[in-house]
């Protein structure tokens, strides 16, 4: 009678083969993830571009600072830094990323 199973050169493929798509599939992971935090800290200074503008039309001037819109509950405090880290600034009237 034969015993059903792999052998040990059949299982080394298979791992060389796994690893080799690991390697293929990992940089392109992190490069979507980072393209994800991009598009989303660009969509979190549209959203503060918006409290801009609603903060001049209620005071008649461009806020100094994210905390003038954070304390006129125009925005959270969540709503200051990008996921990746990067705080939300003002500069003649726009929001942009440090």
């Amino acid at each position: 009678m034969k015993k059903k199973g792999f052998t040990l050169l059949e299982m080394i493929v298979v791992v060389i083969i796994v690893s080799i798509l690991f390697l293929l599939t990992i940089p392109n992971v992190q490069k979507v993830m980072n393209s994800v935090e991009n598009v989303g800290c660009d969509a979190l200074t549209k959203v503060v571009d918006a409290a801009i503008v609603e903060f001049k039309l209620d005071y008649g001037e461009y806020p100094a600072s994210v905390s003038d819109l954070v304390n006129g509950g125009y925005l959270t405090s969540d709503q200051t830094k990008c996921s990746n880290g990067q705080a939300i600034a003002i500069s003649d009237g726009h929001a942009y990323a440090q």
